[in-house]
């Protein structure tokens, strides 16, 4: 890499920066001003206490998927150490660890981060399953089985406040109602329906179709905040191989504001370390694995989102300012919001929406899609599954089967999936009645990622359906620019 030339540098950046931009970067007590970076607050007002007290029919946690069985893998534990500055010293005091230690499992977990990069659309071979093993493993010969243990335990706390502490923590684990809808105002991520979801005071305003992390660097869950929108992010490379080898960056040193060699796009809005939602993802990245740790939009996508969340936040932010602030992309703008705004990251691949059964791919292989999940879900909104008629349980069980795929749609674990009911033999015509009842399918059981299942005793139950639904096409972009417009004419 001693002669990294500039084509090949932008060629690594379209299989690695995207994702390495996810990162967030350690909070500076000083403010970086450079000739052509400014960093610059704009406050409309003092920003209240607000309470993350989650509604008794918030459900922070997906079913049968506690946050403490949030997957611990090595660019995880990669990205706390850049981004937190407090992780290595806290591990140390709370493992009794020694520097050497903690500098070994620093090396191992940068090692692999430095593996991990953006695959070509439909041609992911990653899984959390074997990251999670492979974490472990090399865990376990740094600083023992036990110690490995109390390890993993450190790193799922600290991932699942996102830094915020003792309070989140008791938010995310009080409630465990399936699909829930708010009543509050905040912003619900399901990872496995690839969907972000704006509520304000209860009403579903507006939703997206998103780019979630990677296997191996997959969205947390549980309750998060967001406080600032950030137009014009900087970004600063890692301290990593294949930065040390390149003449276009240099570790640790900050790339401006606007530089096509940023990948974060137009705004960041941190929500936690190390999750941030971005933009700088290109259409066909959503709906698939876009990121480490984050929530991929595109630039269009995350400069409506702003609007959207400085509207639902109280904050003062006119098309007006977010032209300007764009406008000059070298500049940094800082839009501290009013009122913060609980995020809501839910893994639930099992979901009454609208009146329907929908079922997703368990793409960081939970082990959600089993029948015990399902009967929850069901009995949550009023149906028993035995009360199923034969031919409907035996459909539901085998789309189970179905969506029990890894990240790659390749079976799980025989004895973790669901079988039909003995009696039941799918068959062509079976098949075609289940088409023909109004199920969506796709057309081949690798590449599904969702079953949709019409049950009649659901009618007008669970989780609405998406509202002004905002999938990055060209359609959008057209729409998102003629309400720009509007809001200047008015």
């Amino acid at each position: 890499m001693k002669n990294f030339s500039r084509a090949a540098f932008v060629a690594a950046f379209a299989f690695s920066l995207s994702g390495a931009g996810c990162v967030t970067e350690p909070t500076k007590t000083t403010t970086d001003t450079t000739a052509t970076n400014t960093n610059t607050t704009v406050s409309t007002a003092a920003s209240p206490t607000v309470s993350l007290t989650a509604s008794p029919t918030i459900s922070p946690t997906p079913v049968n998927a506690s946050n403490m069985g949030l997957p611990v893998t090595l660019p995880v534990i990669d990205a706390f150490f850049a981004a937190d500055e407090t992780f290595a010293a806290d591990l140390t005091r709370r493992l009794q660890l020694t520097d050497a230690q903690v500098d070994n499992l620093r090396t191992i977990a940068r090692v692999e981060k430095e593996k991990l990069r953006e695959a070509e659309i439909g041609e992911y071979q990653g899984s959390t399953a074997n990251a999670q093993t492979l974490a472990l493993n090399r865990i376990k010969e740094a600083i023992g089985e036990a110690k490995a243990q109390q390890f993993a335990e450190f790193v799922r706390e600290r991932w699942s406040t996102g830094g915020e502490g003792s309070e989140a923590a008791a938010i995310v684990t009080g409630n465990t109602t399936p699909n829930a809808v708010p009543t509050d105002t905040r912003i619900v991520v399901n990872a496995p329906a690839y969907r972000m979801d704006v509520f304000k005071d209860g009403q579903l305003t507006k939703s997206y179709k998103v780019g979630i992390g990677y296997p191996e660097f997959p969205l947390p869950t549980g309750l998060r905040k967001a406080t600032t929108i950030i137009y014009n992010p900087t970004w600063t490379p890692p301290d990593e191989p294949w930065v040390e080898g390149s003449n276009e960056v240099k570790a640790g040193q900050m790339v401006a504001a606007g530089s096509k060699l940023n990948p974060l796009g137009p705004v960041k809005i941190p929500i936690g370390s190390p999750s941030l939602i971005h933009g700088g993802k290109t259409p066909a990245k959503l709906g698939s694995f876009a990121s480490h740790g984050c929530v991929g939009l595109t630039d269009p996508q995350v400069l409506e989102l702003s609007r959207v969340i400085a509207d639902i936040s109280g904050t003062e932010l006119t098309d007006e300012d977010v032209a300007a602030y764009t406008k000059v992309k070298t500049e940094t703008k800082n839009v501290k919001l009013t009122q913060q705004i609980p995020v809501e990251l839910r893994y639930e691949t099992i979901v009454v929406e609208d009146g329907k059964l929908h079922i997703y791919r368990d793409v960081y292989d939970r082990d959600t899609n089993t029948e015990d999940n399902l009967r929850r879900v069901l009995e949550a909104h009023g149906v028993q599954f035995d009360q199923l008629s034969e031919p409907k349980r035996a459909q539901v069980m085998t789309a189970l089967q179905r969506m029990a795929r890894d990240a790659q749609g390749n079976p799980m674990d025989a004895a973790a999936s669901p079988s039909p009911p003995p009696s039941f033999s799918p068959t062509a015509s079976s098949n075609k009645n289940a088409n023909n009842s109004g199920d969506r399918v796709t057309r081949t059981v690798k590449g599904q990622k969702e079953i949709v299942i019409e049950i009649a005793a659901l009618k007008g139950k669970g989780y609405p359906a998406p509202v002004n639904l905002n999938t990055g096409s060209a359609q959008n972009k057209r729409a998102t620019a003629s309400s720009a417009q509007a809001g200047k004419r008015r």
